[in-house]
């Protein structure tokens, strides 16, 4: 492919992106596409070329699959993946699948919790030591309004315990999992996320903690304001709008870099984005989001790192088609266990 004059490789790109935005694209150039998205994923000039072609196609057609900000394709429509392990469902009457529609609203209704503490008369304050704890089960969100009006959104098998009524002093709050906290400005009362051995401390700003067990890094992103994030022996780093800390299990194991503020908090809008990730621990977000059993039967695939975006709509075994597509890997259902191999 490197042997071809960049307008050669311009229109190529343009027909199969037709063809895929067609849903006409047969296995190998839908297999050709998807090398190209891989390949911007690391080189300049194919995230350039694929938002040109994006950019001149969106004028003419309408439809929802999309390019992010960095060239990445973000996948929306899941008849635009063919998945051979779905043919057998995807024929249903309209009125069931009107009936299951309004059937998910109910359910996603009944996951939002509101959670509003009543204040306690001064005197009663200090005598308050108990801890509330919220959780969430797989593919489930919850909605926290704490007491001092903090704003909080829980993730997928996610937990947050917190007091009934804060100290004068400090707010402090533990997580386990991911959320997302748009925290109400208090002047000298520090708002302290603590996640493992690592804190978060905040005046007044929103950002997004995902701190789950048995995943490496502890990542903390910033949509808005400035937060002090640190750990037990000592070292600690400020990050503000549109900057991401991994912290690992020691402190030589960190990275800092700058995000789109877009993408500080993606999930809460459906989308799903992974950047530079382990598969390992991209396969357990996926068993969260989608409720399912995932198990990587090839050990190479283990320490691979990838990055990649798509709608959480799209349905898990589009997602862990696109997976296995940039991973070069085959996908298989055995005993309602999804096999990537």
């Amino acid at each position: 492919m490197e042997a071809n004059p960049p307008a050669i490789m311009e229109e190529r790109l343009r027909y199969l992106f037709k063809r895929y935005i067609g849903n006409s694209c047969s296995k190998k150039e839908l297999e050709e596409f998807f090398s190209y998205i891989h390949r911007s994923e690391h080189e300049l000039q194919f995230r350039q070329l694929i938002k040109k072609v994006y950019n001149e196609l969106k004028e003419d057609a309408s439809f929802s699959t999309y390019v992010d900000e960095n060239g990445r394709l973000v996948l929306t429509d899941p008849q635009y993946v063919s998945s051979p392990l779905a043919e057998k469902k995807r024929k249903r009457p309209a009125l069931l699948s009107r009936l299951l529609v309004a059937a998910s609203i109910v359910v996603v209704a009944g996951t939002i919790w509101i959670i509003k503490e009543k204040r306690l008369p001064e005197k009663e304050q200090a005598s308050v030591s108990s801890l509330t704890k919220k959780a969430t089960d797989r593919s489930e969100s919850m909605f926290l309004l704490l007491e001092d009006s903090t704003k909080v959104w829980l993730n997928a098998a996610s937990s947050l315990e917190f007091p009934d009524q804060f100290g004068k002093n400090k707010r402090e709050v533990f997580l386990s999992g991911e959320a997302f906290f748009d925290v109400k400005h208090a002047d000298k009362i520090p708002f302290i996320i603590h996640t493992g051995n690592v804190s978060t401390t905040v005046l007044g700003t929103a950002f997004n903690i995902k701190a789950y067990p048995g995943q490496k890094n502890i990542t903390v992103s910033v949509s808005r304001g400035k937060v002090r994030v640190s750990n037990e022996d000592g070292w600690e780093t400020i990050l503000i709008k549109g900057q991401q800390v991994r912290v690992g299990e020691n402190k030589n194991e960190l990275a800092e870099k700058n995000i789109p503020v877009a993408e500080v908090a993606a999930w809460q809008q459906g989308d799903i984005v992974f950047d530079d990730e382990l598969l390992a621990d991209i396969v357990a977000d996926m068993q969260r989001i989608y409720n399912a059993s995932i198990q990587l039967n090839d050990p190479s695939l283990l320490g691979l790192k990838i990055s990649t975006s798509f709608r959480k709509e799209i349905g898990l075994e589009q997602a862990l088609q696109v997976l296995c597509r940039l991973t070069d890997s085959e996908l298989k259902l055995v005993n309602g266990v999804y096999l990537i191999q």
